[in-house]
């Protein structure tokens, strides 16, 4: 019964936690916490049983160390979490996902080994973390900075100034600028990183770039998780 109690309550934190990642569209969700701390605790519990499969003879004693054990789990774990975190271009991602996965990990290690409050605490601040911290986030102003990249038509290329001009307008500033010149597919590209105090311009200055004929492509990337 105490086995089974601990299995089933690492289940229930990981797969709230999991629940909230997958609430968000994030690729590692509900399952992947699940069985993240099901296995941890599962781990834990090969040392913290010992006396229930390991019978040495009188001859022979060993003692577990059930800490290297929960040393190599975290180990493994940033692995798992490492696969989480996606590059797209230069913006950085799942960054979040890939920390919900190390803590889930060590709250399965604190259930196995029977650490229960700690283990229950840990969870909760953990769910509020991922989603009352979310709210706040949305509360508090901040930046919001975004890579930007736009080309043109060699012959159709809109001046630095006006360029500039229509940023400023939509409420942005430019952290830095640098140009790109490409005579095999004839286009001008501006690539530079824009910054604002309201998220909301991107969608206003996308209409805006979409609208202009001269404009061949463009990329505006949230730096954000």
């Amino acid at each position: 019964m105490e086995i089974s109690q601990r299995l089933l309550l690492a289940l229930l934190f990981g797969g709230a936690i999991g629940l909230e990642r997958s609430y968000h569209g994030r690729p590692a969700g509900f399952r992947t916490h699940a069985l993240v701390c099901l296995s941890t605790s599962l781990l834990m519990m090969v040392s913290f049983y010992e006396e229930s499969w390991f019978h040495p003879s009188t001859q022979l004693r060993t003692t577990l160390d059930p800490t290297r054990v929960a040393q190599g789990i975290m180990t493994g774990i940033g692995f798992l979490g490492g696969g989480a975190i996606m590059k797209d271009g230069l913006t950085v991602r799942g960054l979040t996902t890939a920390a919900s996965i190390w803590i889930t990990a060590a709250i399965g290690v604190l259930i196995g080994v029977g650490f229960y409050f700690p283990a229950v605490v840990s969870g909760l601040l953990t769910l509020g973390t991922l989603s009352v911290f979310r709210w706040v986030e949305g509360k508090v102003p901040v930046q919001f900075y975004a890579h930007f990249s736009v080309r043109f038509a060699r012959d159709a290329v809109l001046p630095e100034s006006a360029m500039r001009a229509m940023i400023a307008q939509h409420g942005f500033s430019i952290a830095n600028l640098s140009y790109r010149l490409d005579r095999v597919d004839d286009f001008f590209e501006y690539r530079m990183v824009v910054r604002t105090d309201r998220a909301d311009n991107a969608r206003a200055f996308s209409e805006t770039l979409t609208g202009l004929a001269a404009v061949k492509e463009f990329r505006l990337a949230s730096t954000g998780d």
